[in-house]
């Protein structure tokens, strides 16, 4: 089926740029030699003579052993891709990803209409998904733009959240149409974490607590589509 083969690919993409890209800025901020001179211009991660992050770019605790915020928290995920050069890499990986969205999302209605399955929530399942794609491209285009205005900083907090909420929000609706145990724990599973970790967002203290769950958080969501890419092989090859 050519929609089923497409779905899976889009999937995979959809998973695969975002972990690829993320993980990778991680890598990069923290394999360089790093000079402390005390000095600005002198100070930061070289490759040879090369000064590639200034002292304090994506890595804010400099000297230390190789960190894994998965399991630290001591970087967050928009430290590590927003600064250059990493948000070279990252920003155009999230594009990408933002139209792969739109693809599945549109292919997936699509593929449900072809199946003649007859549910009330599949405009809702397109719209919160295409929105979804939308405030990540809109995400992605203001990476690496630095304002020093708090509406700014605001606004891309907001577009942030909103990616999140209509991302769960579709994924939700997608659960209830095509019923999948091992998808369903998951939404549910991102569900009640977005519930619990409500609470605790306003505490400066927690910031490592918050930068475990967030960079944890991020491959819960994508994951979804990599169990997308496995379960329709599984399931139709």
């Amino acid at each position: 089926m050519s929609k089923i083969n497409s779905i899976r690919k889009s999937s995979f993409l959809v998973f695969i740029l975002p972990f690829l890209s993320v993980n990778i800025c991680l890598i990069l901020s923290q394999i360089f030699i790093y000079i402390d001179t005390g000095l600005p211009e002198t100070s930061g991660s070289f490759f040879y003579n090369l000064k590639l992050f200034d002292v304090g770019d994506a890595i804010s605790e400099k000297g230390l052993p190789w960190i894994i915020p998965y399991i630290d928290g001591v970087a967050s995920i928009s430290r590590v891709v927003r600064v250059y050069p990493n948000y070279l890499i990252f920003k155009p990986a999230m594009l990408i990803t933002g139209v792969m969205l739109i693809r599945y999302w549109v292919l997936n209605k699509n593929l449900i209409n072809d199946l003649e399955i007859k549910h009330k929530d599949i405009n809702k399942c397109l719209y919160f998904g295409i929105s979804s794609a939308i405030f990540l491209i809109l995400h992605s285009i203001f990476l690496g733009i630095k304002f020093d205005f708090a509406i700014y900083k605001l606004f891309r907090r907001v577009i942030l959240l909103l990616f999140i909420i209509f991302e769960i929000t579709a994924q939700f609706y997608l659960i209830k149409i095509k019923f999948l145990i091992l998808k369903k724990f998951l939404v549910y599973s991102l569900i009640l974490a977005a519930i619990l970790i409500f609470p605790f967002l306003p505490f400066n203290n927690l910031k490592i607590l918050k930068h475990m769950l967030e960079w944890n958080y991020f491959m819960g969501v994508i994951t979804f589509y990599l169990l997308t890419f496995f379960m329709w092989k599984k399931s139709h090859n």
